[in-house]
């Protein structure tokens, strides 16, 4: 998806319907500089927004991915296209969470244990025991902070599989929080099917199987 391409049709059709980037800003409820970040292809508008934003435009969400005005004889194949790249792009995205989660678990282990480590040190030395509190205190703290925020890049970044049914679907955080785990499996309930399993985490929403 060329989001420079996409920019450039987003403020031409804002011209073309005589709003500045203030006026359309103010019509969907942002600031100005998000329009300018879309028109300068430094990001893509929200979702929550996009319809909004196409009817006020004047063009259809198909459209404004493609970064043109698509003509009928095209359409369906550059909708196909659009959702193929959409999906790229957030399997893409997901990765990058999954990798980041990985590095937040590391560096947070890390620092509890470091923490730890200068606790017993300031025991060894016969300190007072809030020398040893207070570091451990702060490990503990971050660590739990730190776990959280990864459970739920665990829980929204990519899909769990389901063994029974092979269904695929984003849990919710209290499920995934809750469930026995190894690695990046789960023994979770099934929405679809109902049954429970060691599911596997997927970047795929589409089994190739099916």
């Amino acid at each position: 998806m060329d989001q420079i391409k996409i920019g450039k049709f987003i403020a031409w059709k804002r011209k073309e319907q005589n709003l500045t980037q203030a006026q359309l800003a103010e019509k969907l409820g942002i600031t100005d500089r998000a329009v300018s970040k879309w028109e300068t292809g430094k990001s893509l508008p929200d979702a929550s927004i996009m319809l909004e934003m196409c009817a006020l435009l004047g063009i259809t969400v198909n459209d404004l991915l493609c970064g043109e005005v698509v003509s009928m004889e095209n359409y369906n194949e550059q909708m196909e296209n659009s959702l193929i790249e959409m999906i790229k792009q957030k399997e893409r995205a997901d990765k990058k969470l999954l990798t980041m989660e990985i590095v937040i678990g590391l560096t947070s282990s890390i620092f509890l244990f470091a923490m730890l480590a200068v606790g017993i040190i300031f025991m060894t030395l016969e300190k007072p025991i809030w020398a040893f509190i207070l570091p451990v205190g702060i490990g503990f703290v971050q660590f739990i902070i730190c776990m959280a925020f990864a459970l739920r890049i665990e829980q929204v970044a990519g899909y769990y599989e389901c063994r029974k049914c092979g269904h695929r679907y984003v849990p919710s955080y209290k499920a995934v929080s809750l469930a026995m785990h190894t690695g990046r499996m789960r023994y979770m309930k099934c929405p679809k099917c109902g049954k429970k399993s060691w599911q596997k985490k997927v970047i795929s929403d589409i089994n190739p199987e099916i």
